[in-house]
């Protein structure tokens, strides 16, 4: 099953992440589908690509709940 969630990225003590299209099997920083933005929390810096999530939706994705929160967050 496909699932859109964070991945972490970033240096120690100041971590960026990736929402990811990923499956949920896999490690967190194993191998993803496709990037479909990023989160930087210390300036709240978020970029998302909603139509491609919307997209991946339609195929049966799942949205975790950080990502969910993200999304709220954006609008």
């Amino acid at each position: 099953m496909l699932k859109i969630r964070l991945t972490r990225i970033g240096k120690r003590n100041d971590p960026v992440y990736r929402v990811v299209v990923a499956e949920d099997s896999t490690k967190p920083k194993g191998s993803v589908v496709e990037v479909l933005g990023f989160w930087h929390p210390r300036p709240n810096l978020i970029k998302i690509n909603k139509n491609s999530i919307l997209a991946w939706q339609k195929k049966g994705a799942e949205v975790t709940p950080a990502v969910k929160r993200l999304l709220e967050a954006k609008n």
